[in-house]
């Protein structure tokens, strides 16, 4: 698996503009192969920012990558720039490879070596 994350400072005041505006996004990833989940996190509040960060799990690294380069990430994306949230800087991109799983059972998987 590939966990594919950004991290979003939000000035305060704009947290609930924030939170519409992927509210009302289409969602276009449940079109592509490999998509797994996403999460949209909220995180503590600083003086200067609230923390939020996307969360989405692909099964390989090459679907995630396949995503970027997809007319439906091209769609999603198109309106960015309409934002009227302010950020004290763009988007943190991180991206990890899972290298152990534990399911809600308790089940421990790791990859095998390639």
């Amino acid at each position: 698996m590939y966990i594919a994350m950004n991290r979003f400072r939000v000035v305060p005041g704009f947290e609930e503009a924030f939170e519409n505006q992927w509210k009302a996004r289409e969602g276009r990833l449940a079109e592509m192969p490999g998509y797994i989940e996403f999460h949209m996190l909220k995180g503590p509040k600083a003086d200067d920012h609230t923390l939020y960060a996307s969360h989405t799990v692909w099964e390989t690294h090459a679907h995630f990558v396949a995503w970027t380069k997809s007319e439906q990430f091209r769609a999603a994306h198109a309106r960015a720039g309409e934002s009227k949230v302010q950020y004290l800087s763009g988007p943190h991109f991180e991206g990890f490879d899972v290298i152990i799983h534990e399911d809600r059972s308790g089940k421990r998987s790791a990859p095998e070596a390639a």
